[in-house]
């Protein structure tokens, strides 16, 4: 009896260290396949990159299943940067109509890093801010669509995190509507990936994620021209169908690629790359056998927000770092 309750103890010891104890264990997060509405498919087939791969959060997921074909640190907490617009896109297309007209705030010329260069007091459509948010990255949309929605970016923020744990993201929690550093806003390559394929559900987003560019219009008939900020996207890649980028300090170099070949698609994310244009052609080339053909050069002239632009040139590739 002695030895079975000495056993017993060391068990809970070794238990214990294996799983922390927390005050509130989530649920288990519901099947990917489940959010994306299709049925549970046969195991599809890993894909095996023989290159290096500079990201150090990757996972590349079969869209029609669910199921992930090859990952690396996948379930890895790390800051997601503009990824973050995701969710901010998803509470926007879930609660507003896209013809509403919004006034941009009084103060939007004080949002740090990457903006659209919204006008105070302007009025653009939902859909238009959208766009800005997510052709461009721009922060002064997700601030403006933030407070539009919820009355401040703090109310915003606890509604993103509730729709995060509604949809099974265990590993995401959020600071901002822009994806700006915060330490208290991390992701993990899986839950954006997750969330990716949700949002495949909603055309005004999965159409503004597939557009090299488009220009909006206030109110009073002031222009905006917006340009995607994914690269291959400006290049009119053939195996690139959408994609959203992310880059600061703390987060590197981040992106999410729905990629496809004859009905085949797959969503691809990087987090923390020095070279996410070159590692997405080490995919690719996996994936479909070729890099996929492009009508322009591939240039990432996107910069880390808050800090410098790196040195932009030609990689042995053909890529830009």
């Amino acid at each position: 009896m002695l030895k079975m309750m000495f056993m017993s103890s060391v068990l809970s010891v070794l238990l214990l260290g294996l799983f922390p104890v927390t005050a509130d264990i989530p649920p288990p997060s519901p099947p990917l396949a489940s959010l994306v509405g299709v049925p549970i498919a046969p195991p599809a087939e890993s894909v095996v990159i023989k290159r290096r791969l500079s990201a150090s959060g990757v996972i590349v997921v079969d869209l029609a299943s669910g199921q992930t074909v090859f990952g690396i640190q996948s379930d890895i907490e790390r800051p997601m940067a503009s990824l973050t617009k995701l969710m901010t896109a998803l509470l926007t297309v879930e609660n507003h109509d896209l013809q509403e007209w919004v006034t941009v705030p009084k103060d939007i010329a004080n949002t740090p890093g990457s903006v659209a260069y919204l006008p105070p007091g302007e009025q653009f459509t939902v859909g238009d801010l959208l766009s800005a948010l997510l052709i461009a990255s721009a922060n002064d949309a997700a601030v403006t669509l933030a407070r539009f929605h919820s009355g401040s970016t703090e109310a915003f923020v606890a509604e993103m995190n509730a729709r995060a744990k509604s949809l099974g993201l265990s590993g995401t929690q959020y600071a901002n509507a822009s994806g700006m550093d915060d330490p208290r806003q991390w992701s993990t390559p899986r839950d954006i990936a997750r969330l990716t394929a949700f949002v495949q559900k909603e055309i005004a987003i999965r159409e503004r994620m597939a557009l090299k560019g488009t220009v909006i219009y206030g109110r009073s008939g002031q222009a905006i021209s917006l340009t995607h900020t994914h690269a291959l996207l400006r290049a009119r890649n053939s195996l690139v169908e959408e994609g959203k980028t992310g880059t600061t300090n703390a987060a590197g170099q981040c992106l999410v690629s729905v990629v496809g070949k004859d009905g085949h698609e797959y969503v691809v994310v990087l987090l923390r790359s020095q070279k996410r244009y070159d590692d997405m052609q080490a995919i690719l080339i996996s994936l479909f056998g070729t890099s996929g053909t492009i009508d322009a050069p591939v240039q990432d002239l996107e910069c880390a927000q808050g800090g410098g632009c790196p040195a932009l040139g030609t990689s042995r590739s053909g890529l830009t770092p």
